[in-house]
């Protein structure tokens, strides 16, 4: 399939991204706040705040917000395994694959130009992406804070998201000086 072994290997798994963790985690959390409410269904005033009780008064209505909770929490353990960009990069090429069924990227190391090693703005939010096109730059992104931008001679900028940004800057730049 391929010409050789690759010369370095990624794999991003699309639980790790900080968005969806924190987003899962708050939909969680108010799962089992619903579910204590249910089972404690006094009204509670607490410095002036006001919190009624229960608003349905069958028993055992809450349990849904509890195994609610328990699916979001093995949702999130289960997207760790869920591969979402496997970067493969060999002696002329880069190649990148995405999300199941979604196209392969191959990129030719003869066509770039320039190579830098940036990081993203501190605090952002970024959702994972894979392939998205905007502005002239195309986007591979899963999770972490740095990312490598190509520039080919064509105008494309290709800015791909990594966890090991050094290793990856090393050898694209090394096989664009070798070629």
């Amino acid at each position: 399939m391929y010409e050789s072994a690759p010369l370095y290997e990624e794999k991003q798994h699309l639980g790790y991204n900080r968005v969806s963790i924190i987003i899962r985690t708050v939909l969680a959390l108010l799962c089992f706040v619903g579910y204590y409410w249910s089972e404690n269904p006094k009204p509670v005033d607490v410095s002036g705040i006001h919190i009624g009780s229960y608003p349905i008064g069958l028993p055992g209505s809450g349990r849904i917000f509890f195994v609610l909770g328990i699916f979001i929490l093995m949702l999130s353990v289960l997207l760790m395994y869920v591969l979402h960009i496997h970067t493969l990069v060999f002696d002329s090429y880069i190649i990148l694959n995405g999300f199941w069924g979604s196209r392969k990227v191959k990129i030719d190391l003869r066509n770039i130009h320039t190579i830098k090693k940036l990081r993203y703005k501190p605090n952002t939010l970024r959702r994972p992406i894979y392939n998205l096109h905007a502005k002239g730059v195309v986007k591979f992104f899963t999770s972490g804070n740095d990312f490598i931008e190509l520039k080919d001679k064509d105008g494309f900028t290709y800015r791909i998201g990594t966890q090991r940004p050094n290793e990856l800057f090393k050898i694209i730049n090394k096989q664009i000086n070798s070629l």
